[in-house]
């Protein structure tokens, strides 16, 4: 689901950990030019950096120490240092979300957790959520649009199930909305037919208790009262039962 756009990351990042620089650029002198003594790569840390700048190091990111041309010689002030470590951030944190987004589609809420998690800052996490959606990575109303077509007609979910999902998922009201009303009450209704009839064959009893307990099971999976009682409906037809008052059913 939602997978396309997204290439392996773990062949390119599999190592990759946010840690914080070395020592930390609040050490480094004021006033000074910082001239890089050292690059060494980081051991374990894939495309991951040592920069020394004599007896203070920063563990940079190789494609913000290309961008940044931090080669041996060169010299820097600690203020370039300060935004070189932001933007070193700002790379961590994006790795981490295209991380999380390998194995399936998320939403904006579930990366923004994930990346509080891993020590990522409020304004950095914003960035990268701005970055994955321009990129087509990250899109709240395709997930919410994908995620109810499967659980409603693969998993035979009511909408109310999926909408309480959806919502504990972060996404937008107006989006959930959307997503459910791009799945017709036809469509709902015949996942309910389809695990409302298997229960009802499943059921012993006479049929007010296959009623009853059929009733309380698609209620459960969040199906409506309206399409309980359709479904109910057909399968007394189907069993040639002599109908009882629906409302005389008490579910469990």
């Amino acid at each position: 689901m939602m997978k396309r756009g997204i290439a392996s990351v773990s062949d390119v990042y599999d190592d990759m950990e946010q840690d914080e620089e070395v020592g930390g650029v609040s050490l480094f002198p004021d006033h000074i030019e910082l001239i890089i003594t050292g690059v060494e790569r980081e051991p374990k840390q894939r495309y991951r950096y040592l920069i020394s700048f004599g007896e203070h190091v920063l563990s940079i990111h190789e494609d913000v120490m290309i961008k940044y041309r931090m080669i041996k010689g060169n010299v820097f002030w600690k203020h370039e240092l300060e935004e070189i470590v932001l933007a070193n951030e700002k790379q961590q944190a994006y790795v981490q979300g295209l991380k999380y987004l390998e194995r399936k589609a998320r939403t904006r809420k579930e990366i923004s957790i994930r990346l509080q998690q891993k020590g990522a800052k409020h304004n950095v996490i914003e960035e990268v959520l701005v970055r994955l959606t321009q990129e087509g990575l990250l899109n709240d109303a395709m997930y919410a649009e994908q995620w109810t077509e499967q659980r409603i007609m693969s998993q035979r979910k009511g909408k109310a199930w999926v909408r309480q999902e959806l919502r504990q998922k972060g996404i937008d009201k107006s989006l959930i909305s959307e997503a459910l009303d791009s799945v017709s009450a036809e469509q709902e209704y015949n996942s309910a037919l389809t695990i409302g009839r298997k229960k009802w064959n499943q059921t012993k009893g006479e049929g007010l208790e296959k009623k009853r307990k059929t009733g309380s099971y698609l209620m459960r999976r969040g199906f409506s009262g309206d399409q309980v009682r359709r479904v109910l409906q057909q399968m007394v037809q189907e069993d040639d039962l002599q109908d009882s008052d629906e409302d005389d059913v008490m579910f469990d």
